[in-house]
């Protein structure tokens, strides 16, 4: 399974994106699918998960801003930004997860996409 993401770009701070991501092989409909993302000099985190039946999880820096999201054969996940900030800057990166659960930990994802560049300016 490779992953391959799309939808990066500039914009100014409270504008929006809408991140895509596409399985060049399908992936299971039971996958946890997921976007992480890492700023220069940090490390990567989480940010938005979402399950096979549909549950999401956030991380408590983009709640109420971000919503995750996934077609309907459960195989590509899509993450809405709106609202952003400078620091949501960084690589923004799609994963997915073949066993069990959805935790949004990136020790527990199975297949990585290179990842999307979002930058905001203030």
């Amino acid at each position: 399974v490779q992953l391959v993401e799309s939808g990066g770009g500039s914009v100014q701070a409270g504008g929006s994106l809408r991140l895509s991501c596409t399985a060049t092989k399908s992936t299971s409909s039971g996958y946890c699918l997921a976007w992480f993302r890492q700023a220069r000099g940090k490390e990567r985190e989480g940010v938005a998960s979402i399950d096979h039946d549909g549950t999401t999880t956030y991380a408590d820096s983009v709640k109420g801003r971000f919503t995750i999201s996934q077609d309907n054969g459960q195989t590509s996940p899509y993450l809405k930004m709106n609202s952003l900030k400078p620091e949501d800057t960084a690589m923004y990166y799609c994963a997915a997860d073949a066993g069990w659960g959805c935790e949004l930990s990136e020790d527990n994802m199975d297949y990585w996409g290179k990842g999307t560049l979002v930058t905001v300016s203030s």
